[in-house]
């Protein structure tokens, strides 16, 4: 009976917490239960959920990744540079322009490219996941620096602008953007066959294997997944700012692994769900903001983060069924 209660806690924990938190800011602060700081909040959180979702999929099957933010940081310089400059061909004397679309498609697919790298390399050379990913973490951060020139890429135009500031119906478009990807990687984890092998692969590995999966070309995908999801991010980024900066996400890639251990997912793998990220995501957006309005220090502001962050992963090594797959 008892395991069956500590099971069942570890399903709404995420949404315990956020409602009281609610509860709680709400009676400290006057401005934080209105519309308008609500809509703040979902603005607030749509990049890191952005990130979260693809970080959820890596988690699940049993990786990490820790270039979400440097991918982030290319993705969004490589669209703002081909939208502003356009890409010079010397060899033809030709210099190839770019409209918004064009240079969404190839901020996109910078994000898709680096995914795939990690999983090529994780895959081919078994090397972990820890240290592929914080290779690629260092060799994007370099290519940025090399593309922008260490300079931030300013003036890209309403229409780029639109994708992080624009409002449709009175709501963000970063927050209308990262609702479709929720529904849509919601129904991928939970009604498709890709969703089944990604739990099977996370939760045993050697089993997967065993009953014909091709585990390789799972987390190939998975991290390609992640890995475009971050060039989403990056894009949002910079259309909000007007602005792609060469040091743009940087511990971004800490604050997408929170929120998805503090919804519920375990770092074990094949443990956890995208709605669950949602909260999570949500939970860390009410807490910076309720402190803001608080006017709490910044550097209290960390600490606090910290020890949330540290309590969702204890609750989680309480969790029957995580200290079982940890035995």
């Amino acid at each position: 009976m008892m395991r069956a209660d500590r099971s069942w806690l570890a399903r709404v924990q995420s949404l315990v917490a956020l409602t009281l938190m609610v509860v709680l800011m709400s009676l400290l602060s006057d401005r934080f239960l209105t519309a308008e700081n609500g809509l703040n909040i979902l603005r607030q959180i749509s990049v890191n959920l952005c990130l979260s979702l693809g970080m959820t999929l890596i988690i699940l099957s049993g990786g990490i990744d820790l270039s979400v933010g440097a991918v982030l940081a290319l993705a969004g310089a490589v669209a703002a540079r081909l939208l502003k400059e356009g890409l010079p061909l010397p060899m033809f004397d030709v210099l190839l322009q770019f409209t918004v679309s064009g240079a969404i498609l190839a901020g996109l697919t910078v994000g898709l490219m680096l995914g795939w790298f990690n999983g090529l390399v994780i895959t081919r050379f078994r090397l972990p996941p820890f240290v592929a990913t914080l290779g690629t973490l260092s060799i994007a951060r370099g290519l940025t620096m090399l593309w922008t020139g260490g300079y931030p890429i300013t003036g890209l135009g309403p229409a780029f602008g639109f994708l992080g500031t624009g409002l449709w119906l009175g709501i963000p478009m970063p927050v209308w953007i990262c609702a479709v990807l929720v529904a849509v990687f919601a129904v991928v984890t939970r009604r498709t066959a890709f969703g089944r092998y990604l739990y099977a692969v996370g939760g045993n590995e050697r089993a997967a294997v065993l009953t014909g999966l091709e585990v390789d070309r799972i987390k190939r995908r998975v991290y390609t997944l992640g890995g475009g999801l971050a060039g989403v991010a990056g894009l949002m980024v910079t259309a909000r700012l007007d602005s792609a900066q060469p040091n743009a996400g940087l511990g971004y890639e800490l604050d997408s692994i929170a929120a998805v251990v503090i919804g519920g997912t375990s770092l074990s793998g094949g443990r956890g769900s995208v709605m669950g990220t949602v909260l999570g995501c949500l939970i860390i957006g009410v807490l910076n903001n309720g402190l803001f309005l608080l006017n709490v220090s910044p550097f209290w502001q960390q600490v606090i983060k910290g020890l949330v962050i540290l309590a969702a992963v204890a609750l989680d090594r309480l969790n029957p069924r995580t200290a079982e797959a940890g035995r």
